[in-house]
């Protein structure tokens, strides 16, 4: 009787455990922000905990190498100076990074970072800089010199927002075989061949390209974890194309809107996110909605089928995160300051408040690995 007890502590305890992981908090140093921000976040009760803090200039985008031992962010600075990429080790044990190297990103407002699976390169995509760029990490997880650079050129009907190329995310293919980087100012997703064992890894796809409606400013590409979609929010006119996806090449099949069909307020369309089970995809509206809006996925044909929106409890949710357990949603509050954390109904997707949040100044990235 003693051992069952015993044995069924160690299990719960054990469960208790694997729910327990570190929150990083990319962010704009422009005001009270001192860089990136950790937290322990409990996936059983939703309570984030301070952990610790290190400086950086303009941390806005983080990228976690595939082993969690080194973290990456792009040091978002503009003007006619070239943005940055640093790269962090990240301690386990005490939960604190430690700063190892910082290099140019090639262009400036670096603001999207993703590392490949065999922890060896960061792709950049610099949006004011109208390029992307491929970065080789060392085997101490510094990074070194950049060692391609690829400028796109062109714009599309919006003269404020799109008189120029501006390149605002670069998203792997689930294979790695390609690398897809949506373009604000040209209204174009391009795709690029991936080739890891190359000094310059990226090349023209044979379909190198695939052209939204005009004026729609592509933001950020997402995949469906198990089926060949892929869905990508525009900034602009808040809204969201659905694509099949195979081998390097995108065809669509919806145009959803963000928002209400009687919305009349400022769009400014931002994340987007699939849920664990591939059941939910929810994007994150700024401008005058600040809200998460809501879709159910038909599993037959991956259109989406709009559930509702929930307030972010603030505003400006530039970026959000579903955590890897799939049972909250933490939404990061860029103008007012704060994170808030929300409960996913795993039947409906819906969200549901937990009155756990945490203020963080201007936080715009979200990250998070398993302790």
């Amino acid at each position: 009787m003693r051992f069952t007890i015993f044995f069924s502590f160690l299990l719960f305890s054990a469960g208790c455990f694997a729910q327990e992981y570190y929150l990083f908090v990319g962010t704009y140093t422009t005001g009270k922000s001192e860089g990136i921000y950790v937290y322990r976040f409990n996936a059983v009760t939703g309570k984030l905990t301070p952990v610790s803090t290190i400086p950086s200039k303009n941390p806005s985008y983080l990228a976690l190498s595939p082993n969690g031992k080194y973290m990456y962010a792009v040091n978002e600075n503009g003007g006619t100076q070239s943005g940055g990429v640093s790269a962090f080790s990240f301690n386990k044990a005490t939960g604190k990074l430690h700063f190892l190297n910082i290099k140019t990103s090639g262009g400036a407002d670096p603001c999207y970072i993703s590392i490949n699976k065999t922890g060896k390169w960061a792709i950049i995509a610099n949006y004011s800089g109208g390029n992307l760029s491929a970065l080789h990490i060392k085997a101490n997880g510094s990074l070194d010199t950049l060692t391609q650079l690829i400028q796109h050129s062109g714009n599309s009907v919006n003269p404020q927002r799109q008189e120029k190329a501006h390149v605002h995310s670069v998203v792997f293919s689930p294979d790695e075989h390609f690398l897809l980087s949506a373009d604000l100012g040209m209204d174009r997703e391009s795709i690029y061949r991936f080739e890891p064992e190359k000094h310059q890894p990226l090349s023209n796809a044979r379909d190198s390209f695939v052209n939204t409606l005009p004026g729609t400013g592509p933001r950020h590409l997402v995949f469906h974890p198990r089926r060949p979609y892929a869905y990508l929010v525009e900034e602009l006119t808040g809204t969201i194309d659905a694509f099949h996806y195979s081998d390097g090449r995108l065809i669509n099949f919806q145009h959803i809107s963000t928002h209400p069909d009687d919305y009349n307020g400022e769009k400014g369309s931002a994340d987007i996110h699939i849920s664990p089970n591939g059941n939910f995809l929810y994007a994150s509206n700024r401008g005058d909605a600040n809200n998460i809006a809501i879709y159910a996925i038909d599993s037959t044909s991956g259109k989406l089928i709009l559930k509702g929106f929930q307030s972010t409890l603030g505003a400006t949710p530039r970026n959000f995160m579903i955590d890897p357990s799939g049972h909250y949603l933490l939404a990061a509050n860029q103008k007012t300051g704060n994170i808030v954390v929300f409960k996913i109904n795993r039947q409906s997707g819906l969200l549901q408040p937990t009155g756990k949040q945490v203020e963080v100044p201007s936080p715009v990235c979200l990250k998070m690995l398993k302790e």
